[in-house]
This record gives structure tokens, C-alpha cells and sequence, in this order.
């Protein structure tokens, strides 16, 4: 039985935690703020300010159902969001006794999933940097939420603030690591539910984690969906006993760390000259969800949909190519499957749909835009008709430009 909301109250505003002031502020204009004694100083204040603060949880109770505040912004923080609302009371079973939600401001048009889902959930929200009333959670929970949680405000939870992340940590640290699973072709993946500490992304001790190979021919999108089920599950299976799992956790480890850095649409400029077929297939993988690869066509940028690998095109394995004079971007057309397929820096790739001025199929494509070359022999590769990388200066030039974190796709 949860103990009386006074008695949690109380807890909640136990005043040991905060270190002293000046010596675990993080982020302190001193010269000696970088330093390696400067750090571990600063987290064992760290350590002893939770410390005293799950201890006064202890005494005035250590079971659910717990008071929970939520930030999230995207599809991934969605699932998540949804079993904490199921695990809640009324039910007899219940982990959660209150929930309300935090989330930024939206920057795109229409709504953040996690804002309009809260909607629907009927919860509170609060719009980032305000997060709601001070001691009145016992813990936090992070999923997809592209900001950093002060030290401040990571103390006001007894039970800290866990974080629901996508991967098998210390692999792919960092705001986009389903784009960067796919795009590098990993073969496993992981959920990883860490404890959040403040002024850096991803590096906090591992609660639970569990390992999840990745389909073959697995989109970023299809793999979103899977992760966030399993962490979701792995989230309430932590919340079930709380004290315990936080007593268990630990460090991450020292090797095998990596980064996954924001996705931007530069990334979606395909580089013939360096990238191979495989290459190709795997950003498209990645980041197709959220924007189609761009090339040049004859100096207009055009973008590319529905890539397939063209040993999965009926016919083509057995097609004899006149490879001589084949440049990376080299177009021909395959008449049997309607594909183009275009020259990479090693092998081929099929591409069924281009955007120019409207979308059309490849063979919308190649009747207006091709067909002269290949009147004489569909095999014989032409210098004039190849795409053409789009380079970085150009993309640049292209309307709306911007930066495109993994809780701001949408469907």
C-alpha cells in the first residue's frame, strides 16, 4: 500500500540532497572546471545528493503506485507514454498514481505526437523549460526528448529520472541512434532504460537492457516501432520494482562507445562517386522515412523514392552490361521490371519513383527524359545520361534547410 500523499510530499522536499553551493554546480565558470579532479569532485556530490534523496524516499515508502512526470516530444516517447496511462490507477494493479507530461514547444506544423497524445490521454502538460509543480513526483521518466535535465531538477525526483533509449548503450549515444543502426548496418541493437545525470547525453548507469537483432531489410521507421514496444515493456518492468532495480544498475562500459549525431538533409545527397549500391540502399533505409534522396538531373534537384536492390529485380542478374563508360550516376532503364538503375561507386542500384517538378514513375521518367538515347540499344550506357551528385553548396541552396531531430519526424 502507497503511503499517504503528505508523506510522499515530504519526502519529495527532503532538503539534503542539494550539494553545497559552488562545488557540484555543473557548468561553473572556473578555470579548473574541465579538469579531471574538478569532475569526479562533482559527481560525488552528485552521488551523495541521491543518495540522501532516495533515502528520504526510503522512509516514507519504496513501492508504487509512483507519481511520474513524463517528457517526450516523438512516436518512440508515444508507446512509452501509453503504458505508463495503462499501468494507471484506477486499477487494482496500478504502478502509477499520477502522470503528467512535459514537451517542447512545437517547431513544425501541427503538433508533437507526444503532445497531442496527452491530449487525448486527458493529462497535464507543460510546455519546456517549465516543468510543472516542484516535489510533487517521486520520478521521472525520459523517451525522445532532445534536451538536457539540469542537475537541479534531476535532484527534485527521490527516484532520480530514468530514460528509455533505443539502443544497446554505450553503442549509439546521442538524439538519432535508430537512423544510425540502420545506416551502418547493424546487425543487433538493444533497449537500454538508463539513469539520467545532468549536462551530458546517454552516459548514465544501465538500469536494464536487453539486445534486439535488427530485421533484414529493416527501415528506420519499421525498427522505431519494434524498439519502442520493447522499451515500453522494459520501462513498466523497472517501475514494478523500483528500489531494487535502481540498487542493481550499472556503469556503462568503457569500450565499444559510438555517437549518432543529428540526421540533417545534407545527409540525403547521394554521393555516387563514394557511396556504393549498398550504401545507397542503407540511407535510403534510414532516413527515407523522413525525406527522399536528392540528385542532380541536368542541373535541377531532383529526389528519388522506392530504391530496390537490383538483385531482387526479375531478369536483371542474367542481363549482360556493357559496364565500359560507366560512371557513377550512369542511367539505364530495365524495360521488364520498369526500373531505372543507376551506377554507383560499386555495382548497381533500382530506383522505381522520381520527384521532378512532380512525381513520376520510372517509366514516366524514362519515356520523357531518356528514351532518345536508348532508341538504338537499351544496353549502351551514354555519358549525358547519368545523375549527378548534389553537392553540400547546393543543398544548401535548397528552400528550407534544416536540421531534423529524431523527435521531430513525423509520419
Amino acid at each position: 500500500m502507497a503511503p499517504p500523499p503528505s508523506a510522499r510530499r515530504a519526502a519529495a522536499r527532503h532538503p539534503s540532497p542539494r550539494p553545497e553551493a559552488g562545488s557540484a554546480r555543473l557548468g561553473a565558470s572556473s578555470p579548473a572546471a574541465g579538469s579531471a579532479g574538478m569532475r569526479g569532485r562533482v559527481l560525488r556530490a552528485w552521488r551523495e545528493g541521491v543518495k540522501a534523496a532516495r533515502g528520504a524516499a526510503g522512509r516514507a515508502g519504496a513501492s508504487p503506485p509512483w507519481r511520474v512526470l513524463f517528457f517526450g516530444t516523438d512516436r518512440f516517447a508515444v508507446t512509452a507514454l501509453r503504458a505508463l496511462e495503462a499501468v494507471r490507477e484506477p486499477s487494482e494493479d496500478s504502478l502509477v498514481s499520477r502522470l503528467e507530461v512535459v514537451t517542447l514547444p512545437s517547431r513544425q506544423l501541427g503538433d508533437l505526437p507526444v503532445r497531442s497524445c496527452a491530449r487525448e490521454l486527458q493529462l497535464p502538460v507543460h510546455e519546456w523549460p517549465h516543468t510543472g509543480p516542484v516535489g510533487q513526483f517521486d520520478v521521472g521518466v525520459v523517451a525522445s526528448f532532445g534536451r538536457l535535465l539540469s542537475e537541479d531538477l534531476i535532484l527534485q525526483f527521490p527516484y532520480g529520472v530514468l530514460n528509455v533509449h533505443p539502443s544497446h548503450l554505450p553503442r549509439w549515444r546521442g538524439p538519432a541512434p535508430i537512423f544510425h543502426t540502420v545506416l551502418h548496418g547493424d546487425k543487433v541493437t538493444g533497449v537500454t532504460i538508463m539513469e539520467i545525470r545532468p549536462k551530458r547525453f546517454d552516459v548514465g548507469p544501465i538500469i536494464k537492457q536487453e539486445e534486439f537483432p535488427v530485421p533484414p531489410h529493416c527501415t528506420a521507421k519499421e525498427l522505431e516501432v519494434m524498439l519502442s514496444k520493447k522499451g515500453a515493456n522494459m520501462l513498466i518492468s523497472v517501475l514494478k520494482n523500483l528500489p531494487e532495480s535502481l540498487k542493481n544498475k550499472r556503469e556503462q562500459p568503457k569500450e565499444g562507445v559510438t555517437f549518432a549525431p543529428k540526421i540533417t538533409i545534407a545527409k540525403s545527397c547521394i554521393i555516387w562517386e563514394e557511396q556504393t549500391a549498398a550504401q545507397v540502399i542503407q540511407l535510403h533505409r534510414a532516413i527515407g522515412s523522413m525525406f527522399p534522396l536528392q540528385t542532380l538531373w541536368k542541373g535541377t534537384t531532383v529526389k528519388l523514392r522506392d530504391f530496390v536492390e537490383v538483385d531482387n529485380i526479375p531478369g536483371f542478374a542474367d542481363r549482360i552490361l556493357d559496364d565500359s563508360g560507366a560512371v557513377p550516376g550512369s542511367l539505364l532503364y530495365h524495360k521488364v521490371s520498369q526500373t531505372l538503375i543507376a551506377r554507383c561507386k560499386e555495382g548497381w542500384v533500382g530506383i522505381k519513383t522520381v520527384i521532378l517538378k512532380k512525381q513520376l514513375t520510372a517509366v514516366d521518367f524514362y519515356n520523357g527524359y531518356m528514351h532518345s538515347w536508348f532508341q538504338q540499344n537499351s544496353r549502351t550506357v551514354h555519358q549525358e545520361c547519368r545523375f549527378q551528385t548534389l553537392k553540400l553548396s547546393t543543398a544548401k541552396k535548397t528552400p528550407k534547410k534544416k536540421e531534423i531531430l529524431a523527435q521531430d519526424i513525423k509520419p
